[in-house]
């Protein structure tokens, strides 16, 4: 039933309406929360919850909510439960916050909503879960005192002993099951969760970046079964490392996320996928990606694990630092080209690396400046978690289009090259490839100056018309050369 459809039912205002938090009230958990926080802002006061077996997950609760410096302001509300508690406060009604999170957190939030009458929360000694947070709603309202809005199965203690069971954002089981025992439950409809969340989570249309496997395969004019089969299974590992790092850097920089105009709808951020599920699908789709990579050779495998130990210092660390974050990024990109020739097992040219660093690094500029042009035209100020000013944007056209001129540059180089006589047959036609080459770099800065680009170059390359007839046009030329 929806928040819509419960306002014909009857109900009584005197009866306080007690709210649980975590996946209730926020979409998201606020022990994965503060421990993200302070893993990201304290790494060291986070390596504390070692002494965990020693203590108490109360005390865990309590360790991360005094240490963690965690924005409450900004988590993902569940919009359906904050409508029908307005609603009924409109109608005199008491709404209280109970949650197993810590007490400080619980009336951090509750100050944020400004509309609560009480709270209840875990501390030090005691976690305020299922039974004990039962036990302490019974011991100040009543028994059947008061109605109860929850979630998760280790609410039944609390609804066993609540006049009215509500439920929202559960499973289908937990429902039917709640229903069997209440025969009044109302049910908050929220979305669910559905394959193309997944999907989104894990960037699947990113998976496009990781073509660049194959590049030392066509530059090397060897195509076989063997190689061919090689850098198949090549792509599929750095794809799936590529979501596992998606997902772990999305967790890691969850606030700033959400304080960016479009990032904030990205399913961990938004609280469409849970936190914990984030948290199991990283390991498990890097430990997919390492036996695909296994399967191809250690070679191959050593440049994998580089790339996402790289990948995910950039996550934690890097990203935050002017011009080390892009160089690192086109760094990125050039390993996909070094691990594209370690899966068939030939060296990498000179020159295809020099023109990746040069090409990625142009777009890694673009990137970072047309987040600045959102940021100004939103008046947002200073992007969030990154080393840029407003300031900088025009120090950054000015290296993004150095960079993407050095390219061209190191291509043309490349076609007067002894390398290029031995592999084609008529090399002088390659030249009239840096023409297309030029016109897109060129289109591409000037769609950023313009605020008209994608937040992701390389996306929008991979979607945009003019950007893949330039390509055709560009793969013409070298098969006309051959």
């Amino acid at each position: 039933m929806s928040g819509a459809e419960s306002k014909s039912l009857p109900h009584d205002a005197e009866v306080p309406l007690v709210v649980d938090i975590d996946g209730t009230l926020i979409r998201s958990d606020l022990l994965i929360e503060s421990f993200l926080t302070l893993l990201v802002t304290k790494p060291l006061a986070a390596l504390g919850v070692w002494r965990l077996p020693l203590r108490s997950k109360a005390w865990l609760k309590d360790y991360l909510a005094n240490n963690a410096d965690l924005d409450i302001t900004t988590l993902p509300l569940n919009q359906p439960v904050v409508d029908f508690l307005l609603e009924e406060k409109a109608k005199g009604r008491r709404i209280y916050l109970a949650s197993a999170s810590n007490h400080r957190l619980v009336r951090a939030l509750a100050r944020h909503l400004g509309f609560t009458d009480g709270v209840f929360g875990s501390n030090e000694a005691l976690n305020l879960s299922g039974k004990a947070k039962a036990e302490a709603l019974c011991r100040e309202f009543g028994r059947h005192g008061f109605d109860y809005i929850g979630n998760d199965w280790v609410d039944f203690a609390v609804w066993r002993c609540s006049r009215r069971a509500i439920v929202t954002n559960a499973s289908t089981r937990l429902i039917q099951r709640l229903k069997a025992e209440h025969q009044d439950t109302l049910e908050l409809a929220v979305p669910k969760t559905g394959i193309k969340i997944y999907l989104k989570a894990a960037r699947v249309h990113q998976w496009l970046k990781n073509l660049l496997v194959f590049v030392p395969l066509l530059a090397s004019h060897e195509l076989n079964a063997h190689t061919i089969a090689a850098s198949l299974l090549a792509a599929l590992a750095f794809s799936l490392a590529a979501s596992s790092a998606y997902l772990l850097n999305d967790l890691l920089d969850l606030p700033n996320d959400r304080a960016h105009s479009t990032k904030r709808n990205r399913p961990l951020a938004s609280g469409r996928l849970p936190l914990i599920q984030g948290a199991v699908l990283a390991p498990l789709l890097l430990g997919v990606s390492a036996l695909c990579g296994l399967g191809v050779s250690t070679n191959f495998l050593a440049v994998l694990g580089a790339y996402y130990v790289i990948t995910l210092a950039y996550s934690l660390h890097l990203k935050r630092h002017m011009l080390i974050d892009v160089l690192t990024l086109a760094g990125l990109y050039t390993m996909r080209i070094l691990a594209g020739s370690a899966a068939i097992d030939r060296p990498s040219s000179a020159w295809l690396l020099g023109f990746s660093v040069f090409v990625f690094l142009c777009l890694a500029l673009i990137k970072r400046y047309i987040e600045l042009v959102g940021s100004l035209k939103a008046n947002k100020g200073n992007p969030k978690g990154r080393g840029y000013r407003l300031e900088d944007l025009s120090i950054l056209s000015g290296l993004a289009s150095a960079s993407g001129y050095c390219s061209v540059l190191v291509l043309a180089l490349y076609f007067n090259s002894p390398e290029v006589h031995v592999l084609y047959r008529n090399p002088s036609l390659l030249w009239l490839a840096c023409a297309p080459l030029l016109y897109w770099i060129s289109r591409l800065l000037l769609l950023a100056h313009r605020g008209e680009l994608h937040d992701d170059p390389v996306v929008f390359a991979a979607t945009d018309r003019t950007s893949l007839i330039t390509g055709a046009i560009m793969v013409a030329i070298v098969l006309a050369a051959i």
